[in-house]
This record gives C-alpha cells, sequence and structure tokens, in this order.
C-alpha cells in the first residue's frame, strides 16, 4: 500500500463555486505538449512526468511516483491514500509523432486545474488524482495502478472520473461521428462532453445532470448508460483507463470529447494546442469539480 501522507483532517463541503481559469489549462497544456511516447520518445516521456509532479507539487499537493511505469499520485496535504473516496485520472503519455493536445494534455490540464480550484476553497479533501502513463501500450499503467490498490480501499471508492480527450468541441453540422456498432443516436454536432459510465458507476449518472443543469447552463451533456457488462462486446467503449476500474467492479466513468469521432486530429502531429477549445474545457472541469464536491457531501 501507498501512504502519502500521514494526517487525517475532516472539512466540510459547501455550495462554494468551482473556477476554473483559461490560461492555467493553456498554460499546462502549452507545457506538456510535445511527442512523449514512453518508449520511443523517452527523453520527453520524463520530462512531460517530472513537469507534472513538480506542478502537483507547486499547487501545494504532495506526489509520488507509482510502479515500474511512473504513474503520478498525488492527494492534498493530510490525506493518505487509503482515506481517499474520489480518484481522478488521466493518462499523460502520447503516440509517437504527436503533440498530444486532446489526447491527453487535455486531461492532464484538466487534472491539475481541478486539484488547483478545489485547492483555492477546501485546504483538504479525500481526492486523489493519477498521471497515468502507458495509456497509448494497451493501459498499462492504470492496469498496475488498480492492480495495486487494496481490496479495502477499492470497496470506499465512491467514483473513478477518468479523462480521456475533453479539450476539442466543433459547432458545425455533421462534426460528430459514433462508432456504427454502437446502437446509440447522439447529435451530429460535436459540441458536447460525453460521459460514459456502466452497471457500477451509472447510478452516480443523475447526480451529474442534476449538477449540470444547476450550475453549467452553456455545456451540453451526453451520457451513456452501459447495462450489464455489455461493455465487452463493444471496444470502442474501453479503450482508456477506466477500463481496469471497470474490470475490478469499481465505480468508474470515462469522460470523453469522443476522440476520433469527432477531433480529426486524434493520434497526428496536427493534435496541437491551438486547435482546442478553451471555453469548452473551462465549462467541462468546472462541472466535473462541481460533481465530485457533491459526490463528497
Amino acid at each position: 500500500m501507498l501512504v502519502l501522507n500521514s494526517k487525517n483532517q475532516n472539512h466540510p463541503i459547501s455550495d462554494k463555486t468551482i473556477n476554473i481559469s483559461q490560461s492555467y489549462l493553456r498554460k499546462v497544456i502549452d507545457a506538456i505538449s510535445i511527442p512523449r511516447h514512453y518508449i520511443y520518445e523517452k527523453k520527453n516521456n520524463l520530462k512531460v512526468r517530472n513537469w507534472i509532479k513538480k506542478e502537483f507539487e507547486t499547487l501545494g499537493l504532495y506526489s509520488v511516483y507509482q510502479g515500474e511505469y511512473d504513474n503520478i499520485i498525488a492527494t492534498y496535504d493530510g490525506i493518505i491514500m487509503s482515506e481517499c473516496k474520489i480518484i481522478i485520472g488521466g493518462h499523460y503519455d502520447s503516440v509517437p509523432n504527436s503533440f498530444g493536445a486532446d489526447d491527453n494534455a487535455s486531461a492532464i490540464a484538466g487534472l491539475l486545474a481541478t486539484a488547483k480550484a478545489i485547492k483555492d476553497i477546501y485546504p483538504s479533501l479525500p481526492i486523489m488524482f493519477v498521471a497515468f502513463n502507458r495509456e497509448e501500450d494497451g493501459l498499462l499503467g492504470s492496469q498496475e495502478f488498480v492492480n495495486t490498490l487494496p481490496i479495502s480501499l477499492q470497496k470506499q471508492i465512491k467514483c473513478v472520473h477518468i479523462l480521456e480527450m475533453i479539450g476539442y468541441c466543433n459547432h458545425q453540422t455533421n462534426s460528430q461521428h459514433i462508432p456504427e456498432e454502437l446502437p446509440i443516436k447522439i447529435s451530429n454536432i460535436g459540441d458536447f462532453i460525453a460521459i460514459i459510465a456502466n452497471r457500477d458507476s451509472n447510478h452516480l449518472i443523475k447526480n451529474i445532470l442534476k449538477t449540470s443543469q444547476r450550475t453549467q447552463s452553456r455545456l451540453k451533456v451526453k451520457v451513456l448508460k452501459v447495462f450489464l457488462g455489455i461493455e465487452k462486446f463493444f471496444p470502442h467503449l474501453s479503450r482508456s483507463d477506466h477500463s481496469p476500474f471497470w474490470e475490478n467492479r469499481i465505480p468508474a466513468m470515462m469522460w470523453t470529447d469522443t476522440s476520433e469521432f469527432r477531433n480529426p486530429n486524434y493520434h497526428k502531429p496536427s493534435d496541437t494546442p491551438d486547435t482546442l477549445d478553451y471555453e469548452f474545457m473551462q465549462s467541462v472541469v468546472e462541472l466535473l469539480g462541481e460533481v465530485v464536491l457533491e459526490e463528497l457531501e
């Protein structure tokens, strides 16, 4: 078991508002949008790894490397890993030869911005932030992380929120597509955030929609509830770091702009910071922060 710190502090959750800075999101994305595949761009992968850990610490969180692939775990001062009830995660590696701004620097920006915004309101809450490595190599980092989680911690986790490309928005007709095999209907305009849950996290969707209606009138939210474990028949539903949590029956969901079904720069050198919509991303991360605070009530 990893112990990140030793003190326990309890802080009441109030109705204070989460505020996310677009300029901070852009700062993070600009800093880490370099080709950074774990094997083929090892020096850049290490450079980004070090930058993220240092940034967590600059924000006042305690952070450690975890596992063979250098996942980065961060918690607020006074919180140990075994006390955490919420996990927010996303991967920091990229495919070779891609700047990976949306995939997945946008998620790391979301992680750091959420950590910063919550700390500005509450000194310490039982939230664990995890930046995974090697998602692009078969989810190796998140799989290793889940495999090392003590059963007691797995049972107390209320929800794992995995961010997988949250920065691309397109208001044009026919900018949004869906996998042909999925029996769902959604808008053909790519201006929403999609949240995908399964049998162990579907019960949390109602709260997300209520929070969205209360706080985020400008953000469109589309949800997909997957029932009866049928995600195993639709590989597109399990392509990110939420999948190892689903496999271990830990409540988890993925927040995504739907990757290649919207973003034409997916896994290409053209996935650069200037292609992203920072107002859209700001709304997504603000909703995430509000949802997490609601889940800790």
